[in-house]
């Protein structure tokens, strides 16, 4: 009889013992042994900083490695030259897990078939200027008809900018639209080997410098020229890791937090480490809310602006196929790091036009897509 309960219990350990590495093996399944972050952009002289993110945020911060240095997840940052279509690139040959995008390259990988995730907005509104060389004797976008004028092209720079041409009665046709990435356009503004470049924020530093002039930005014209960023995840990661990329997506909600509740000065003196002056970004950012910009909230107006800009990339030949946002969007994730750092509330839902919906306590809100005021053509 206790020959027999022996052998019981030795099976039953045997069968706990099986049940429990198995356990312990799915365990470690869960989590990766290293989180590959792309960016779609370097820093002046190509140094790997960023900055305008919670991400670049983050990465300065060192706020995903400490996150996950308790797991001994390694975090490797790629910072790209080669912007939007580099990172596709990236995700194309599985070498991705985690980035931010412009909407334009975005929507190209979107509707090319590439299977990343769009998980929570990154920010809106980014403003674009279109430099000229100093001595260029151009007064508007319009001079720049026959022109070399530089862009990297298939970014949210590239939509924007045509989109700025055609208010001006213009074409990418009617213009030398020369591909370059955004150190290489600027010095070549400088040695004046093209005749303007459509960039963002980084273009005032050489304006300080003496070395070009605005031609014409964005700012305070119509606001639907300008860009948006979102946060991608790569289908494969989300789906085999939901609990790492809800932990990524908390780390960014509390960069986007600080950033809303800091002083500008703070925020902005972290972003130089990138190069771009503190100058640059304090008149960039002029009467913005940095808590409104930076909202990571997959709201109405997220969903307006990225819906417009599937059509606007379709109508100027920059994707072949339109797809559904609305299917593509994945906010689920979002919604539970929220729920978890109690901060269901933090930010208010914006509706379609971008006026905040709630006690009206934020920023004013951007005018309507479509409306003009004072400088537009």
């Amino acid at each position: 009889m206790q020959a027999k309960l022996r052998r019981v219990a030795l099976g039953l350990l045997a069968t706990y013992t099986l049940i429990g590495g198995s356990s312990q093996r799915t365990a470690a399944q869960d989590k990766p042994k290293v989180i590959r972050i792309g960016y779609p952009s370097v820093g002046v002289g190509n140094r790997p900083v960023a900055q305008g993110s919670a991400l670049a945020t983050a990465h300065i911060r060192g706020a995903i490695e400490e996150e996950f240095k308790p797991d001994g997840i390694t975090i490797q940052w790629n910072f790209l030259r080669g912007a939007g279509p580099a990172v596709n690139e990236l995700f194309a040959n599985g070498l991705l897990d985690f980035t931010l995008l412009g909407d334009l390259p975005s929507v190209i990988g979107r509707s090319s078939g590439l299977s990343y995730r769009l998980l929570a907005a990154a920010s809106v509104r980014g403003n674009l200027y279109v430099s000229v060389p100093a001595d260029s004797t151009a007064q508007s976008i319009k001079d720049l008809r026959g022109k070399r004028v530089a862009v990297t092209k298939g970014t949210a720079t590239h939509l924007a900018g045509v989109k700025i041409l055609e208010r001006f009665g213009l074409s990418e046709k009617d213009v030398k639209l020369v591909n370059m990435e955004v150190n290489a356009a600027q010095l070549a503004l400088t040695t004046r080997d093209i005749d303007a470049a459509i960039g963002n924020v980084d273009y005032l530093r050489l304006r300080d410098q003496g070395v070009s002039k605005v031609l014409f930005t964005t700012r305070g014209n119509d606001v639907s020229l300008t860009s948006n960023s979102t946060y991608l995840g790569a289908e494969s990661f989300v789906k085999k890791y939901p609990e790492i990329t809800k932990r990524i997506l908390k780390v960014l909600i509390k960069q986007s937090q600080w950033m809303g509740e800091t002083q500008q000065t703070q925020v902005f003196q972290l972003w130089t480490k990138s190069g771009t002056t503190f100058s640059s970004f304090r008149e960039d950012l002029q009467s913005e809310d940095l808590k409104y910009r930076y909202s990571p909230l997959l709201d109405d107006y997220v969903t307006a602006r990225y819906k417009l800009q599937i059509q606007e990339a379709k109508r100027f030949g920059l994707i072949r196929q339109t797809f559904d946002f609305d299917a593509w969007k994945d906010p689920q994730y979002l919604e539970q790091a929220l729920k978890e750092l109690k901060l269901e509330n933090y930010w208010q839902p914006r509706d379609a036009s971008g006026k905040p919906r709630g006690d009206g306590k934020q920023a004013a809100a951007p005018l309507p897509a479509g409306t003009v005021i004072a400088n537009a053509p």
